[in-house]
């Protein structure tokens, strides 16, 4: 064996192994991602799973809700000198369309007082309707108002405002305050 031949056959067995040393390692990386993308499905399907379970859901339903305002308001009315107390949100044009319901918690603060809310929305088209909720709660509770019920609108691609009204002859007192929370319109 010459020199040359030595060196082509160092060269040879060089090359060969680390060649089969690269395939090793790209066979391991795959091996990694695939192991992590399993793990991720088995915690995200687990998860889905074990919450369904302990919250009694059977399947797990989906609710888009978009948040008017969700800070407390005070309406603080005093039907001395006024005949109503109004508290307005301005809905800037907003498309209501895809939306079913307009919910919102309220309470009283005098339980003696028996009041209703009357609640309004306006469209950009000057159309308006209205709902009355009858004996507000004294506790927080939630009301739960279908968009279909207000008949007197018919399109609802922009609404200009929403509107939660006390009027004199709907409450027993003639003061008190109204708390109004979480307005929000869902599907």
């Amino acid at each position: 064996m010459d020199k040359k031949e030595i060196y082509e056959h160092l060269a040879k067995i060089y090359l060969d192994a680390s060649v089969k040393k690269k395939k090793k390692n790209k066979n391991h990386q795959k091996l990694i991602q695939n192991f992590f993308l399993l793990s991720l499905i088995i915690v995200v399907v687990g998860s889905t799973y074990l919450y369904s379970t302990l919250s009694g859901n059977k399947q797990l339903s989906s609710e888009t809700a978009l948040y008017l305002q969700n800070d407390v308001s005070k309406i603080n009315f005093n039907f001395d000198p006024a005949k109503k107390e109004i508290y307005t949100i301005n809905l800037n044009r907003l498309n209501v369309g895809r939306f079913k319901a307009l919910v919102f918690q309220a309470r009283k603060v005098n339980p003696n007082d028996n009041l209703s809310l009357r609640v309004e929305f306006v469209s950009a088209f000057r159309e308006r309707s209205e709902i009355y909720v009858r004996n507000i709660s004294n506790k927080w509770q939630e009301y739960v108002l279908e968009l279909p019920k207000f008949k007197k609108i018919n399109d609802w691609s922009e609404m200009s405002s929403l509107s939660f009204t006390i009027e004199e002859w709907n409450a027993k007192e003639k003061n008190g305050v109204v708390y109004i929370d979480d307005v929000r319109l869902k599907n």
